[in-house]
C-alpha cells in the first residue's frame, strides 16, 4: 500500500483493457484514483458510465479511494472540469494517464475525414487537453513555492513507432504523442513534473481478433505487465526518467531510441548531382524498424 500512499491519479479510458489494470494497479499500491472513461465502444460511439463505476466500485472494495469521472478528454472544458474534479475530491493531483482511445482503422485510400479527425481528436487532443490543464495546475502550484513532484505518463503506440498498415490515422496520432510527451518533458522539468510515453503490447478489445494467441502469449500480452511499469513510473521513485518511450509487455521493457541522425552526403543546388550520394547513404542507414513481433528481443 505504501509505494503510492497519498498520491492521486488521474487514469483516462480507466474503464476496460490497460487503463482498468492501470487504475486497479495504482489503487492496489495505495494511490487515490479518478477513472475517467466516457464508456464508448471501441470506435467512440455512446456513452456508458457503467464500466467506469464498476471499477470504481473494486477499488472501494477493496478499501481504496475512487470516483468516476465521465469527461470526453478531447473536449478543452471538459478536461479542465476533469482536473478539477481530482483536485477537489482528493485534495491533490500527483498523476495523470492519458490513456484514453478509439480506433476506426482503414486503409488510407478508403478513409473517411471523420475516421481521420475523429480518431486524431481522441488520441492527440484527448492527451493535451489534461496535461494542459494538469500542467497548468502544477505551474501554479511551483509559483506558489510548493514543491511538486507530478507525473504524467501518456499512450504511444507500435502502430505509431514503427508504422503499421491500415492505421494511417491512428498511428500519426501515436507518433504525435510520442514527440509531444518529449517536448513536454523538457518544457515541465523545471517545475517538478516528468513525462513518459508507454508503447504497449496487450490484448483488450482493441485489438481483439487481430490474430490467434497461444496461452503463453496471451499471458505475456496480460495488461498487468503494463501496469506494473505504469505504477513504478507513476511513484517518487521514478523522479529521475522523464522524456522516455518504453514499450512494454509480459516479454520485457524497451527504451526506444527515437529518430536518430544516419549517414550524410554533401548538398547540392543542382539536383542533377545528388544522385550518388543519396544511393551511397541509403546504403549504409539502417532500414526502419518493423512492428513484427519476431525482431523483439529483450535487452
Amino acid at each position: 500500500m505504501s509505494f503510492l500512499a497519498n498520491r492521486v491519479a488521474i487514469v483516462t479510458g480507466g474503464a476496460r483493457g490497460v487503463g482498468r489494470s492501470y487504475a486497479l494497479k495504482l489503487a492496489e499500491h495505495g494511490a487515490k484514483v479518478l477513472v475517467n472513461d466516457l464508456g464508448a465502444t471501441a470506435a467512440g460511439e455512446g456513452a456508458d458510465l457503467s464500466p467506469a463505476q464498476e471499477v470504481v466500485d473494486i477499488i472501494r472494495s477493496n478499501g481504496g479511494e475512487a470516483a468516476v469521472n465521465g469527461a470526453d478528454v478531447a473536449d478543452f472544458e471538459q478536461a479542465r472540469a476533469m482536473i478539477d474534479q481530482a483536485v477537489s475530491t482528493f485534495g491533490r493531483l500527483d498523476i495523470l494517464i492519458n490513456n484514453a482511445g478509439i480506433l476506426r482503422d482503414r486503409m488510407m485510400v478508403n478513409m473517411s475525414e471523420d475516421e481521420w479527425d475523429s480518431v486524431v481528436r481522441v488520441h492527440l487532443k484527448g492527451t493535451f487537453a489534461p496535461t494542459h490543464h494538469a500542467a497548468n495546475h502544477w505551474r501554479m502550484k511551483s509559483k506558489a513555492g510548493e514543491a511538486v513532484d507530478a507525473r504524467v505518463i501518456n499512450t504511444t503506440s507500435h502502430s505509431g513507432l514503427f508504422a503499421n498498415i491500415g492505421q494511417a490515422n491512428y498511428a500519426s496520432a501515436k507518433a504525435g504523442i510520442a514527440a509531444f510527451s518529449i517536448v513536454t518533458a523538457r518544457e515541465l522539468q523545471r517545475i517538478g513534473v516528468t513525462v513518459n510515453a508507454i508503447a504497449p503490447r496487450a490484448n483488450t478489445r482493441m485489438t481483439e481478433g487481430l490474430r490467434e494467441w497461444t496461452p503463453e502469449q496471451l499471458d505475456k500480452r496480460d495488461p498487468e505487465w503494463i501496469a506494473g511499469l505504469v505504477a513504478w513510473l507513476a511513484s517518487a521513485e521514478s523522479h529521475f526518467v522523464s522524456g522516455r518511450v518504453f514499450e512494454v509487455w509480459g516479454n520485457g521493457i524497451t527504451v526506444a531510441e527515437s529518430w536518430q541522425h544516419g549517414p550524410t552526403t554533401d548538398a547540392s543546388k543542382d539536383p542533377t548531382t545528388l544522385g550518388p550520394g543519396i544511393e551511397s547513404i541509403l546504403t549504409y542507414a539502417r532500414a526502419n524498424a518493423g512492428i513484427d513481433l519476431n525482431t523483439w528481443s529483450n535487452p
